[in-house]
């Protein structure tokens, strides 16, 4: 992407993009996931992990520089933790730490936040946190190599003054193997597993009203999707994201030739935010088409997130009009081929995907 329509937002894909970045337009080196970005006021970064095991557990751990919707400040370094239950009981784990417990290397992903670790090469991880009475130990694989849209960077407003929000999914599809405890209750399952990395220059709720954000492994096929609308200062510019592997080896990423919808949109009664029951991501290339749909079933996560804010910040949060919310969805995934109008390929799964909303509901969006 190539400039956009109206010029608002842009995916660098230049050669001198790549020249400036130190990166490979398509090769990923080991340090593109290490720390990529400085820990001072406005600037920060996650590592993200997301797994649904095959004991019907999802597990979700974050490693990130400084609370992610308040990146203003300086260095404050936070670990999360969200465990879903097979039986249904939901644990969202929260851990705030000091600056000096935060190393992070920049050759490659080693992040350390006190005694937790987020280390890997692009294709083995090792992650383990613990936060009060609940502890990780994971182990990620990757089976689809690291990806990510064009350079991943995403630039926003007029050259010169550019806002960065970059992506890397380091692992688009691997095989977890995760130990869980809860108090004494101890699991152990493997399933599918997730890595990603973000950081960016300004906070994110100024470059983004709201996204819609997937993957999925599903049969033969891994998919990662994303539908990401600008704020109304770049226009409400919607951007696709998208990735489709087969086998472990990627097919279609061409965001040019992706179509999406939106299928029984509710006001979520928690958030107030408009929530689409089914999301859709049709890749159209010749007369071969390829359609990805998520259908909600439960809604795992809601977190307003003037709610964790300390009392202040939430009355001043309150007072700009600040009322940013984000959902966490389980629910099943479909892809389907198509040559031409014949259906040739139908697979199904659960799938994980979230709808993140920093704007104000929009009236008749």
């Amino acid at each position: 992407m190539h400039r956009s329509k109206n010029g608002h937002v842009r995916l660098a894909d230049r050669p001198a993009d790549y020249e400036r970045l130190g990166i490979d337009p398509v090769q990923i080196a080991q340090f593109e996931d290490g720390q990529r970005i400085g820990t001072e006021k406005g600037l920060y970064e996650w590592w993200y992990f997301d797994a649904h095991l095959d004991d019907g557990a999802t597990v979700v751990v974050v490693f990130y520089t400084k609370p992610n919707v308040s990146p203003s400040g300086p260095l404050a370094p936070r670990v999360t933790i969200n465990i879903t239950l097979p039986d249904g009981r939901i644990y969202d784990k929260l851990l705030d730490t000091t600056p000096e417990m935060f190393t992070a290397s920049k050759s490659t992903c080693n992040v350390k936040i006190g005694t937790n670790h987020f280390v890997g090469d692009l294709n083995r991880y090792h992650i383990t946190a613990t936060i009060g009475e609940i502890s990780v130990d994971i182990e990620l694989t990757g089976d689809v190599p690291a990806w990510r849209p064009k350079s991943g960077h995403s630039y926003f407003g007029v050259e010169g003054r550019e806002k960065l929000f970059a992506w890397l999914p380091a692992v688009p599809h691997g095989l977890a193997n995760v130990r869980y405890s809860i108090g004494k209750e101890e699991y152990g399952a493997s399933g599918s597993g997730y890595h990603d990395h973000n950081w960016g220059d300004v906070p994110m709720q100024t470059l983004m009203h709201n996204w819609y954000w997937a993957r999925a492994s599903v049969g033969p096929y891994t998919v990662i999707a994303s539908y990401i609308t600008a704020t109304e200062a770049y226009g409400y510019e919607t951007q696709i994201v998208y990735m489709l592997a087969r086998d472990g080896k990627i097919i279609a990423d061409d965001d040019a030739k992706v179509s999406f919808e939106m299928d029984r949109v509710v006001i979520d009664g928690k958030t107030g935010k408009p929530v689409a029951d089914v999301t859709r991501y049709t890749y159209r290339d010749a007369d071969t088409r390829y359609v990805v749909s998520f259908e909600r079933e439960e809604t795992i996560l809601q977190a307003i997130f003037t709610e964790r804010m300390p009392l202040l910040k939430r009355i001043v949060a309150r007072l700009i009009g600040f009322d940013g919310a984000y959902h966490r969805f389980t629910g099943k995934v479909t892809i389907e081929r198509f040559e031409g109008d014949a259906r040739v390929e139908h697979f199904d799964d659960r799938a994980i995907w979230e709808l993140m909303y920093f704007g104000k509901a929009r009236p008749g969006v």
